[in-house]
């Protein structure tokens, strides 16, 4: 959770940011993207989150938690049915941040806050775990007593084929 700023925030009163954020969390969710200022972008990111995470509990008590921040219940009842499932296997990181050109009238930094609504994929996790895996067993394969005269001829055959390849392959290419 990201610290609170001291003083007045986003132009006015604590209480008025407050409300300012879940409007903005409920035109999120309605319309799936909204631009505004970077600033605004990045502090909508956690009330939104918490508001998913809570979606995706899908208990009474949750729907009350989100029923209290966002009084329009056709926005709440999307967010539990709609969004919700399509986050379901999605461990975070509910939404994007993408930062546009200035606005033209006073030149403020803008930005579009997004859901990412694409499926997740945790095949990218499964990679890295499996190359640590493999990069733990391949210490334990190279404990195995080797003359050191074998492994440098080895090495240095093994690094000249593949120059060779390479080079071959970048000659194709051209």
């Amino acid at each position: 959770m990201p610290t609170p700023t001291k003083g007045p925030r986003l132009g006015g009163s604590p209480s008025h940011e407050r409300m300012m954020l879940n409007n903005m969390a409920a035109q999120l969710f309605e319309h799936k993207q909204i631009t505004t200022t970077v600033t605004k972008a990045k502090r909508l990111r956690p009330v939104a989150e918490r508001m998913i995470t809570n979606a995706k509990k899908g208990d009474l008590a949750a729907r009350r938690r989100v029923l209290a921040q966002i009084s329009d219940k056709s926005v709440v009842h999307e967010l539990f049915t709609s969004i919700a499932e399509t986050m379901a296997e999605r461990p975070g990181g509910y939404t994007r941040i993408t930062k546009i050109g200035p606005r033209p009238g006073d030149n403020a930094p803008m930005a579009v806050i997004e859901l990412v609504l694409e499926p997740y994929s945790p095949k990218q996790a499964t990679v890295k775990e499996a190359e640590q895996a493999t990069a733990a067993a391949a210490p334990a394969e190279e404990e195995a007593p080797v003359e050191t005269d074998e492994v440098s001829a080895e090495a240095s055959d093994e690094t000249s084929a593949e120059t060779a390849e390479e080079s071959t392959e970048a000659a194709e290419d051209k």
